[in-house]
């Protein structure tokens, strides 16, 4: 997005400190509440997956490492559809193909999301030749609708959100396919890290579990690990939703110190935390600082009170920049001018220039699934069905 500002370089081994156990990046019990339902970082971080399923790494001549696309990125699910009932026919109801195949380890809410859209649109009359197509794409466009009408005005604000929408891209340019750039791969996109808690509530009366090892994934869905999305997302007619936590530059201690079935075996304790990861692969990729980005952007930048880094003098990294960013510039809840400019203007970027998109189609196009709060159509209602 801002080809001509220089790389931020920095001593590797303090960079690296700034992320270690001890260090201003651990937030120890991290149990903070924020005024941001606890399910939201998990929605950015399905996106996050969706976007960048097409995506490998490829080194360009020079000392930035490009982010080149086998194809291009799409918010389109496909991480849930794979390649449709022909190219993967594992997914589907053999006996029912337009329909997704619910297994205890599947992507229970967005399957059963399809699946009652198959009902409803068998119910309309529309040819079984049809169906599946006509159900991905309705599922698809109402997760669209959620990342710009839910996600992102509660991640960047309204204002930045409605502007984005409104008006072209001032720095996401494209000129042909869409790309993933690397100030949003690796420091705007990874806001997220400083929003988990260290545990989570996922069943009603049910106990609270570690995120590590408790919620690492890849093995089959226990009973007590099935989620109850009310707990995550504020739904109509039940108790508030579990709080995500500020996203400040801290992290909890179980993403300090990540366990080595997730690190596997490594030569450098700091990169036990995910932290001090981040910080290096932000280098890595030739990020400019935070500060440059602010200046390119027009934003007022921060200053070295609020961004409370110590004896730290260098410029700011710009993962870590864009944290202290929201923290001070947005109470904690959503991201400043810099982070926020980059996640709009990718996200946005990326659904209006895919063809088969609704802003790309039909921008008027509004949810038809029923709602919770009837003309409020939210990511909980994706997950949760309404009556």
């Amino acid at each position: 997005m801002f080809p001509d500002l220089p790389a931020a370089t920095f001593d590797d081994d303090r960079l690296l400190a700034l992320g270690v156990e001890g260090s201003i990046c651990d937030g120890g019990a991290c149990d903070e509440d924020s005024h941001v339902e606890a399910g939201q970082p998990f929605f950015g971080q399905y996106l996050a997956h969706d976007l960048t399923a097409d995506r490998s790494p490829l080194r360009v001549h020079g000392n930035i490492e490009a982010l080149r696309n086998i194809r291009s990125p799409r918010a389109n699910l496909e991480a849930l559809y794979g390649g449709g009932p022909v190219g993967s026919p594992y997914l589907y109801d053999q006996a029912d193909p337009a329909r997704l195949l619910l297994g205890a380890d599947l992507q229970v809410a967005f399957i059963h999301a399809h699946n009652r859209l198959v009902d409803r649109l068998r119910a309309d009359g529309v040819p079984e030749s049809e169906l599946f197509d006509d159900a991905r794409r309705a599922l698809t466009w109402h997760f669209q609708w959620v990342i710009v009408n839910d996600f992102l005005p509660n991640l960047v604000g309204t204002a930045m959100a409605t502007t984005v929408t409104r008006v072209d891209a001032r720095f996401y340019r494209t000129t042909g396919e869409p790309f993933i750039p690397v100030e949003f791969a690796d420091a705007a996109f990874r806001y997220g890290h400083s929003q988990i808690k260290g545990d989570y509530q996922l069943r009603r009366g049910g106990r609270r579990f570690p995120v590590f090892p408790d919620l690492a994934g890849f093995r089959p869905l226990t009973p007590e690990h099935v989620i109850d999305w009310a707990l995550l997302f504020d739904v109509p007619g039940h108790p508030r939703a579990q709080r995500a936590k500020p996203i400040d530059g801290l992290l909890p201690a179980s993403l300090i110190r990540l366990p080595e079935s997730i690190t596997g075996t490594i030569d450098v304790s700091a990169y036990q935390s995910l932290a001090s990861r981040d910080l290096q692969r932000g280098m890595g990729t030739a990020l400019p600082s935070g500060e440059a980005v602010a200046r390119a952007v027009g934003a007022q930048a921060l200053t070295p009170q609020e961004l409370a880094l110590g004896d730290w003098r260098d410029e700011t990294p710009l993962w870590l920049y864009i944290l202290r960013e929201a923290a001070v510039r947005g109470g904690g809840d959503r991201l400043g001018d810099v982070g926020g400019r980059i996640v709009a203007e990718v996200i946005v970027g990326i659904i209006r220039r895919d063809p088969e998109s609704y802003l790309a189609n039909d921008p008027s196009w509004r949810p038809t699934l029923p709602s919770h709060h009837p003309g409020d159509f939210k990511i909980r209602d994706l997950l949760i069905p309404a009556r």
